[in-house]
């Protein structure tokens, strides 16, 4: 680590390499597409490399990369202009769940819930998004998901609160209930 802080590109690129597939997880999750992802988390370690000097080495590396990954997330979803998804599009092959069905999952149906849920997903703010990710794909605790967007604890508890019920609800509407 004091190698890649120092500025060696061979140590800063074992860094890629051990954080390259989480932030991009987490950029997927905000934008939803994953080519995109990969072109905005190379463009964040870039950033990253050109800032280590501003690294504080009493925080976590990999929160100053989520952060990172963040905000130049946010900055291109300023830059583009949101894509329109038209109401016939979402209810195909409506997905509702049988109450009788069997409890093996069918893998036509996960795939259309999956589907679904990545719908709903982008549907949220770039934030809720940001909070869902970072909380259930990274497994984060609050209080760094609350260093990493810029918020504190309970705003980033909040995210993941609001997120999850309007993840709901938009499943909710696409015809996807909680099985009891």
């Amino acid at each position: 680590m004091s190698d890649a802080l120092g500025g060696s590109q061979p140590a800063f690129e074992q860094i890629v390499r051990r954080y390259q597939r989480p932030v991009i997880s987490v950029i997927v999750r905000m934008t939803g597409d994953r080519t995109q992802a990969e072109d905005l988390a190379q463009e964040t370690f870039v950033k990253a490399f050109r800032s280590l000097k501003s690294f504080d080495s009493t925080r976590r590396l990999s929160s100053w990369l989520f952060r990172i990954a963040h905000n130049t997330t946010l900055d291109a979803l300023r830059r583009l202009k949101p894509e329109v998804v038209e109401l016939e599009d979402l209810s195909e092959g409506d997905p509702r769940r049988d109450p009788a069905a069997p409890a093996a999952p069918d893998p036509l149906e996960q795939a259309a819930l999956g589907a679904a849920l990545n719908r709903s997903l982008l549907s949220l703010r770039p934030d809720y998004r940001a909070a869902i990710a970072l909380r259930y794909d990274q497994q984060l605790p609050f209080d760094e998901i609350g260093q990493i967007l810029g918020v504190p604890e309970v705003t980033a508890r909040t995210y993941v609160h609001r997120a999850r019920k309007e993840l709901a609800r938009s499943l909710a509407s696409l015809g996807w209930t909680p099985s009891r």
